[in-house]
């Protein structure tokens, strides 16, 4: 039997995506395979598959709280990690939240756009993340569009990503992780902690089946802070972790399919 202690438990606070790609589907298929136990705050409901969203229901504010209330002092959570809120309210709600429970391990994935190219945050919100949840977050992990909406800078080459995560991590959050997937050449992430960067780098996998891949890779980075790595080492980690799940994808829906959550597990069977 697991000691409590040593069963590590993982809260996402996001929104579920039907086709199971991203989301809170996404998340909870990484934590599983980690080996933490994950737990779920629905902010919105989405009818999307791997082509479009075709639409968007938010859960009420106060619901939202609810949520996180009954899975808090019930259960208790090691990390967080949030992905779609959707709404200034929501994020409000989550950062209260946060700052009166103290949670020591925040990954902060602030989606902005699925990969369909739908919006999945409100533009009035863009504001009230920046104001009230970055200052809670022990991690926060844009790609380059969300990294520019945020810093105001356009990113066109290494010293605009550099300008652009000092600036990001001013808002008040530990580090920054500026995902490289859209530029060009080999996929190279850099993490900056307000000290030093730090460039994490793998060989660019061409591939249509990338749905969910900031999800995934944030919520691994959770389960792994939970875990206790470092944080150097759960970037890492899961850096290798989503590059695999890419990799092994296995092909599904007629638009951009999901990474194969399930690659730790497969290999294991060989």
């Amino acid at each position: 039997m697991i000691e409590k202690s040593d069963f590590k438990r993982v809260l996402t606070i996001a929104g579920s995506d039907s086709s199971g790609g991203a989301g809170i589907q996404a998340d909870l298929k990484t934590f599983s395979a980690f080996g933490v136990y994950g737990m779920s705050v629905i902010t919105a409901v989405t009818a999307q598959n791997t082509v479009r969203v075709h639409g968007v229901e938010a859960i009420s504010p106060d619901f939202v709280g609810l949520q996180f209330e009954a899975v808090i002092t019930d259960i208790g959570v090691d990390a967080v990690k949030t992905g779609m809120l959707f709404s200034a309210e929501i994020i409000d709600v989550i950062a209260l939240k946060l700052s009166q429970n103290r949670i020591p391990n925040v990954v902060c994935d602030p989606v902005m756009v699925a990969k369909s190219g739908d919006c999945l945050l409100q533009e009035d919100a863009i504001q009230k993340l920046k104001e009230r949840l970055i200052p809670e977050v022990s991690l926060l992990t844009p790609n380059i569009p969300e990294a520019e909406a945020l810093s105001g800078i356009e990113i066109d080459s290494a010293d605009a990503l550099k300008e652009a995560a000092i600036r990001i991590q001013d808002m008040g959050c530990d580090a920054v992780l500026i995902k490289g997937g859209h530029l060009k050449g080999d996929a190279d992430d850099i993490l900056y902690d307000g000290e030093r960067f730090v460039r994490f780098s793998q060989k660019r996998i061409e591939s249509m089946h990338t749905h969910g891949t900031g999800c995934t890779y944030s919520a691994a980075i959770a389960a792994n802070l939970a875990k206790g790595f470092e944080m150097m080492d759960a970037v890492r980690i899961s850096k290798l972790f989503v590059t695999e799940a890419i990799r092994q994808a296995r092909p599904l829906g007629k638009g951009h399919g999901p990474l194969n959550h399930f690659v730790h597990t497969e290999q294991g069977k060989r």
